[in-house]
């Protein structure tokens, strides 16, 4: 018997819910590697798809098969040859792909069809739809090497896949092509799912790969993981970048991920197939666990608008009700909106302040303080109240002053210095409330 503790569940569960409503029936591809079967994980990779799908997503799965192919050559004596990149696919190597993908289309089939009692997919249905929906043409000779059989996408059948996605089947792609008169050409996972995803204009690509996402060093294999950058940001890399030959290549995944940005996708996503669970925790999490590519800086530091209303009272509750802050009816937060600063992630708002000046004190407020844990050590509290300083600078005001009950050592780290609350601008020591008996902390504004 599992024990819940509603303690961790709700807030938990209320932490996600945004995010389930943000995405339901909204069209994700998801480019598999084939490594991600050679290690064993599709089943629970296919049981993470399968809460997406009953979710509401709409998705499209490709696969890759580079080292079934490898496999499939080995066993028949053959060696398999490479350049710039991509496969070069004789008459075996075409063979032994076409076997490749009938085999790992069977183990996928299967996977989404077990409904396994006790898992996430118990009682559940997924209809797997595959076909021709690809139209290739030849990679030809490229430097003096001739690719023979390899291939690049010269269109995709949008118009059929969306049908299969509307009527609630997941579409199963494999890296295959074909020209008008029926020639086949072997693709790669990375061209498919970028071409994909630009043809059907969806709201997310996702690579599940060998690599854990881009690293903040690259020169440092342990360096952090850079969880989010700009489409700015990831070409000026690529051009830093040499010319990627392998999968582990940092600019290999990127390139693709730039690509589909440009094309028109919101966001393009590199996950390591190697952390359970990484796909839900990309999707579902504020940080995630791999390298986001976007258009535009998802994180947004700006003044409050009436639409932020509700997402400001959701935000402050849990710290009213515990009596860390002063609760604030809707009217009043209403009334107020002017005077707040907000940081939201992907239209979630995660951290407010509120500015009430005192001109002819020549000081303000800065009130209802508040960073949700989620992301609470990240430096949002100190982005917020650069930006509250900011305000007053231009309001032109000397000082700003806060009081509070739990989070005198966050202030004074941070340049506050602790006075009598006689200090207080006359119209606010009328409303100081003597017995909450809360600290007035002040910073000088050079």
């Amino acid at each position: 018997m599992s024990l819940v503790f509603p303690h961790t569940f709700v807030p938990w569960f209320r932490s996600v819910a945004p995010h389930i409503h943000a995405y339901h029936g909204k069209t994700f591809v998801v480019g598999m590697a084939g490594e991600l079967i050679a290690a064993g994980k599709l089943n629970a990779f296919a049981q993470d798809l399968s809460l997406l799908h009953a979710m509401g997503i709409r998705l499209v799965l490709v696969h890759g098969f580079r080292p079934q192919v490898d496999e499939q050559l080995r066993a028949k004596g053959q060696t398999s040859r490479y350049s710039h990149g991509k496969r070069i696919t004789d008459p075996v190597a075409l063979d032994c792909a076409q076997e490749a993908a009938g085999q790992l289309r069977f183990e996928i089939e299967a996977a989404f069809s077990q409904g396994l009692p006790n898992t996430p997919m118990a009682n559940s249905t997924v209809r797997v739809v595959s076909g021709n929906f690809l139209t290739a043409r030849p990679v030809g000779i490229v430097d003096g090497v001739d690719f023979m059989h390899s291939g690049l996408v010269r269109k995709v059948d949008a118009g059929l896949i969306r049908r299969a996605i509307d009527i609630g089947a997941l579409v199963l792609l494999s890296p295959f092509g074909f020209s008008p008169t029926g020639e086949a050409f072997n693709l790669t996972m990375e061209d498919v799912a970028t071409a994909t995803a630009v043809a059907l204009q969806a709201d997310k690509l996702m690579f599940l790969t060998e690599i854990a996402g881009i690293r903040e060093d690259l020169d440092d294999p342990e360096s952090a993981i850079d969880t989010e950058l700009s489409l700015a940001e990831a070409r000026r890399l690529l051009e830093r970048l040499p010319a990627p030959t392998r999968p582990t290549d940092p600019a290999f995944y990127l390139q693709h991920c730039v690509k589909a940005c440009e094309g028109g996708v919101e966001r393009s996503h590199i996950l390591p197939f190697a952390a359970d669970g990484s796909i839900l925790m990309e999707i579902f999490t504020h940080d995630g666990v791999g390298t986001m590519v976007v258009d535009e800086k998802l994180e947004s530091l700006r003044e409050a608008t009436s639409d932020d209303v509700g997402g400001i009272l959701q935000l402050i509750e849990p710290f009213e009700r515990d009596g860390t802050l002063v609760k604030r009816s809707r009217t009043e937060i209403e009334r107020d909106i002017g005077a707040y600063t907000i940081i939201e992630h992907d239209g979630i708002i995660f951290g407010c302040a509120a500015l009430y000046p005192y001109p002819e004190a020549r000081t303000g407020e800065m009130a209802a303080v508040t960073i949700s844990p989620q992301v609470q050590g990240q430096g949002d509290g100190e982005r917020i109240l650069k930006r509250i300083e900011q305000r007053a600078r231009a309001m032109g005001l000397d000082s700003i002053f806060v009081l509070t009950t739990r989070t005198m050592h966050w202030f004074v780290k941070r340049g506050f210095q602790q006075v009598d609350p006689d200090w207080l601008p006359e119209a606010r020591k009328r409303k100081y409330n003597w017995d909450r008996r809360s600290q007035v902390l002040v910073k000088k504004l050079n």
